[in-house]
């Protein structure tokens, strides 16, 4: 197995193995405990010690002592943090009717983090809908369901024990050690609902004292229940929805290139470009004339801007995109849409937190429109759809509604990134409700995180790993990159999209290499943007194969390293019918 041909670098996945008590079974891997089967029912996804730094970055710890006889897990885990450390020991017991995790962590010298303690994934398939019994501090008990469209904010607070159904069983899940709550992690395209300890309504970072220590412990037991009733999957389908056109991401930097190389646009197949016009980090003219100077040189395409508004608060919104779109006339730049997204929702506000000063969108779409007569625009966010489903868009504001996607937010583990394509249909569902009748669009959506709204920063990643948040993901250089590519397309193919976004052309997740080669993922994205406006005739994603189905050709991924052909896609001639 060619690793760097697979994953754009030479280091392996992590390493896992299998525990099993009984007919319980649960993997082990890094020290988490990840996807806890009964007699082959999934009842838990994952549970983890994890630290976040200020950034939310996640803390990737040295693991030392570690043991494993039978069922019990011992060991020692180190996370660096600057000034300071935090050592962990963790011990995860399986038996055949329970699952037990627990942690003592001291702090040496400083330790200044968003998060440090257990948190608990529960999967959604299956589950998002389904009943749920919350346990509450003071005794009390809330008979409540999971959401069925995610949830912008939390959906449980002061959480001590969650119950659920799962097949033939009930499971108890009961925490201790911290304040506990639930946040509806399909907003970031995770396949899970997570319950993690210390309230986002409380300050972030803080700072854990020298020798102060936590403890921490989860208990996950199960019994024999009446089967409930199923809930009914969680999908966005449109009749008779056609596939979107295909744009590419583009700075100015990059326009400039592909003015002096007009071929690497044409080989990629994509109809559309998206200009990212940012006016809070300083750009202007020379970034318009590099766009419309790529027009020139390259006609053919729809150029779209995305134009990352100053919008002060007590500004002039109407001589502000008067003047945006005085340049535009003046420089000659023709756009088929313009995007506009208020600088300050580039950054999250998480719950709990004061909303930045701003303008109403309403005010807002009122300026554009008045300054751009007859040009289709759109609003949402340029960044993820957690920030869209918690500043919805005025309704018919908009012509069109646009977020991105990036599904190494909380985790960057290969089988992690596999199970974002999971939550796809969940989020495009949910998507939907907001965006109503209007042309929705999918933004950037690659694994390398364009920009970090939860953060100062992306995360560095200099080693070429799996790292959260980095804007640098060796995979995009490999085969793994296409397969989760032609998943994602599977994902949204049913959801009547208009346009998508998967790439930007050239930088760490382009199509175009620095020395001018295609990476793997170009391959794809070429045979799906020559499928735009056709109609779809069946798509699937399951947990090791997409399939999207044409008239013309069925394109299929092999989502896993298994198999002949890891990572593997193909297209060939639809199946004869019946």
């Amino acid at each position: 197995m060619d690793l760097t041909a697979l994953y754009g670098t030479d280091k392996p996945p992590r390493p896992s193995q299998l525990l099993r008590a009984g007919e319980a079974q649960v993997t082990l891997e890094a020290g988490q405990l990840r996807h806890l089967r009964i007699g082959g029912v999934e009842a838990i996804r994952a549970v983890s010690f994890l630290v976040r730094d200020r950034d939310w970055g996640t803390v990737d710890p040295a693991i030392t002592d570690l043991a494993v006889d039978g069922g019990r897990v011992t060991y020692a885990a180190r996370y660096a943090m600057g000034t300071g450390h935090l050592d962990a020991r963790i011990t995860l017991t399986l038996t055949e009717g329970s699952l037990t995790a627990e942690v003592v962590a001291t702090a040496h010298g400083s330790v200044e983090t968003n998060r440090a303690g257990f948190t608990v994934l529960h999967p959604i398939e299956g589950v998002a809908g389904a009943p749920v019994r919350v346990g509450h501090p003071d005794g009390s008990v809330e008979d409540a369901r999971f959401p069925t469209l995610i949830e912008p904010w939390q959906p449980f607070k002061d959480i001590t024990a969650l119950t659920h159904q799962a097949g033939g069983l009930r499971i108890d899940c009961r925490l201790e050690g911290d304040v506990f709550e639930m946040e509806d992690q399909r907003q970031w395209g995770d396949a899970s609902f997570k319950t993690y300890n210390r309230p986002l309504a409380l300050p972030w970072p803080y700072t854990i004292r020298d020798g102060q220590a936590l403890r921490q412990t989860v208990r996950v037991t199960w019994t024999p229940a009446p089967a409930a009733a199923p809930v009914p999957p969680i999908r966005a389908q449109l009749p008779g929805a056609a596939f979107p056109e295909t744009a590419l991401a583009l700075t100015a930097a990059d326009a400039r290139r592909a003015a002096a190389n007009p071929d690497d646009l044409r080989r990629t197949g994509a109809q559309r470009v998206l200009c990212h016009l940012d006016i809070a980090a300083g750009h202007g003219l020379a970034e318009l004339q590099a766009f419309a100077a790529l027009q020139a040189a390259v006609p053919g395409l729809a150029y779209d801007l995305e134009l990352i508004a100053a919008c002060p608060p007590d500004g002039d919104l109407d001589a502000e995109f008067t003047g945006h779109a005085a340049d535009l006339a003046a420089l000659g730049l023709r756009p088929a849409s313009v995007m506009i997204c208020p600088a300050v929702d580039r950054q999250s506000t998480p719950p709990g937190s004061d909303w930045p000063p701003c303008p109403p969108l309403e005010a807002i779409h009122a300026a554009a429109r008045k300054a751009f007569p007859g040009v289709v625009l759109g609003g949402g966010m340029a960044s993820f759809f957690p920030e869209l489903n918690r500043k919805r868009p005025p309704a018919d504001a908009w012509d069109f509604v646009t977020h991105g996607l990036c599904p190494i937010v909380h985790a960057a583990d290969d089988l992690s990134v596999m199970e974002t394509l999971e939550a796809v249909p969940h989020v495009l569902a949910s998507a939907r409700a907001i965006v109503g009748r209007r042309d929705y669009r999918l933004g950037p959506s690659t694994i390398a995180m364009r920009q970090n709204p939860y953060g100062s920063r992306t995360i560095p990643n200099p080693d070429r790993d799996r790292v959260c948040m980095t804007d640098d993901d060796p995979r995009q250089d490999g085969a793994f990159a296409a397969a989760w590519t032609l998943g994602l397309a599977a994902g949204i193919a049913p959801a009547g999209v208009a346009v998508w976004t998967p790439a930007a052309l050239y930088g760490p997740r382009g199509l175009v290499r620095g020395n001018g080669s295609l990476r793997p993922v170009a391959a794809v994205v070429r045979a799906l943007a020559a499928r735009a406006g056709k109609a779809v005739r069946h798509a699937q994603v399951g947990g090791t194969r997409a399939e999207l189905a044409f008239d013309d050709a069925v394109l299929t991924a092999n989502l896993t390293p298994a198999g002949p052909d890891p990572y593997g896609w193909q297209s060939g001639p639809p199946s004869p019918k019946s």
